[in-house]
């Protein structure tokens, strides 16, 4: 009968996904037959089937009296996306993320994570632009160097400082992008099978980046003051080596954390040897600064790192890392290693011309007064559907917003994917899967009222 598989061939998929997400690699011993005949609750004779089959296509091979072992050659192609627990396609951070990214013309998306183009400061970039078509034939041409240009720095620097952190050359590196930075960060620290902590809800790109890396995903409790600290000291025990947060305006809840938990959570972490990973990204969207872990512990077992993209470009690749000089060190010979260099000198001096143009403050503080009002509006339009942010974020452009008793918000993505209008469901940034009555909502990219049409359409 169509779609019935065998036992055999039921085995044969399981071995064939360990291959593809690497939990089996070239010259790894296979299961005996008996072990593996107990653990997946079939007869030998079945497993004994599915080894030779695989045998024969060559992805496996006997050695005789030692048992079966991967081939080294024919392995499958890595899939990422198949890593980690299977997850339903509406809530897997690589489906979303990809439906996000690959909109079609007309698509809305107040689900993502950026600004419209409008708000963005066009005539600075086109200015700055302007200027580097007169620049030095090196910027247009060369490789990148691993020093951070001295125009960067300074502006780098000067923010900084403005925070009460000061930090050395030796202390600062450019990468392509904030999830670049994290990624060369994962290299240097993590082995396959580690233990990271992350909040819960968190960002779904740290979920997917990490299973790239291999590892295990610990999720930890996240409220408006930040990480709940019983569950912090708790996942300690685990032995995680990183751990990966926002302290101001949190992916995606908007929160902030307090003074208290940043100072408990930092005297866990030292405790424990615990590496922290903060993300900075949204730090100019904020109003005015509020505690940042790197700033508390200064730079000596958090690594900080941000970028632009949500205030100036997403086109234009850029971002950085702060922290101790060992480590810039290390992450530096990582990232000539992998991409021969920093970011592009045209994405870096463009990125320094704009933010000492004169005009990038200005911006900011419109993006401010814009957000604000956009909070405040889409918070009005949601609440006669029965839909409330968890709390009015310090700035920012997202909500975290809990719906009715009774609804699975990825239902409701499903069912306004049909629409063209494109979500971001509670559950994509679980790890634990228990946000299923939450969305995130970028304000502004939810002026259309067919937004508001469709949610109450598939809420009915």
């Amino acid at each position: 009968m169509t779609g019935i598989i065998t036992k055999t061939e039921a085995l044969i998929q399981v071995l064939r996904d360990r291959l593809a997400r690497r939990a089996l690699g070239p010259g790894d011993r296979l299961p005996s037959i008996r072990r593996f005949a107990e653990t997946m609750n079939v007869s030998p004779s079945t497993v004994v089937e599915a080894y030779d089959r695989l045998a024969a296509e060559g992805v496996i091979r006997a050695r005789r009296g030692a048992g079966f072992y991967v081939a080294d050659a024919n392995m499958p192609p890595m899939k990422v996306a198949q890593m980690g627990a299977s997850r339903d396609r509406d809530i897997d951070p690589f489906w979303v993320s990809r439906q996000a990214l690959s909109a079609a013309p007309g698509s809305l998306q107040p689900g993502c994570g950026w600004l419209p183009e409008a708000w963005m400061p066009q005539n600075a970039l086109r200015k700055g632009l302007r200027a580097l078509a007169k620049a030095d034939g090196t910027v247009l041409t060369n490789y990148a160097g691993v020093q951070v240009p001295d125009t960067l720095l300074r502006v780098l620097q000067t923010r900084f400082a403005e925070e009460s952190l000061p930090v050395a050359p030796d202390q600062i590196m450019l990468t392509g992008c904030a999830s670049q930075a994290l990624d060369l960060i994962c290299r240097l620290f993590l082995n396959p099978g580690d233990t990271v902590l992350v909040d819960d809800p968190g960002y779904f790109n740290f979920h997917a980046l990490l299973r790239a890396h291999r590892v295990q995903i610990a999720g930890v409790p996240h409220g408006p003051a930040g990480p709940d600290l019983d569950a912090f000291a708790a996942a300690l025990q685990q032995g995680p080596r990183l751990y990966i947060t926002n302290s101001a305006l949190h992916n995606p809840t908007g929160a902030t954390i307090s003074p208290q938990v940043a100072y408990r959570v930092l005297s866990l972490a030292a405790k424990q040897d615990l590496i922290i990973v903060e993300d900075d990204t949204f730090a100019d969207l904020e109003p005015e600064p509020s505690p940042r872990l790197a700033v508390l512990d200064g730079l000596n077992r958090v690594l900080r790192i941000g970028g632009f993209s949500k205030t100036l470009s997403a086109s234009l690749r850029c971002g950085h890392v702060a922290g101790r000089s060992d480590w810039i060190e290390a992450l530096i010979d990582l990232q000539v290693a992998t991409s021969f260099g920093g970011p592009s000198p045209v994405a870096a001096e463009l990125l320094a011309g704009v933010l000492t143009g004169g005009s990038y403050r200005k911006h900011l503080a419109d993006l401010h007064r814009r957000l604000s009002l956009a909070r405040k509006r889409v918070t009005a339009h949601l609440a006669p559907l029965g839909i409330a942010p968890i709390l009015q974020p310090r700035g920012g452009f997202y909500l975290w917003c809990r719906f009715p008793d009774g609804i699975d918000t990825a239902e409701i993505a499903r069912h306004c994917l049909g629409d063209g209008i494109i979500l971001a469901p509670g559950n994509v940034f679980s790890p634990t899967e228990s946000a299923s009555r939450f969305m995130r909502f970028n304000v502004a990219q939810m002026d259309s009222p067919r937004i508001y049409a469709a949610l109450q359409a598939a809420m009915a």
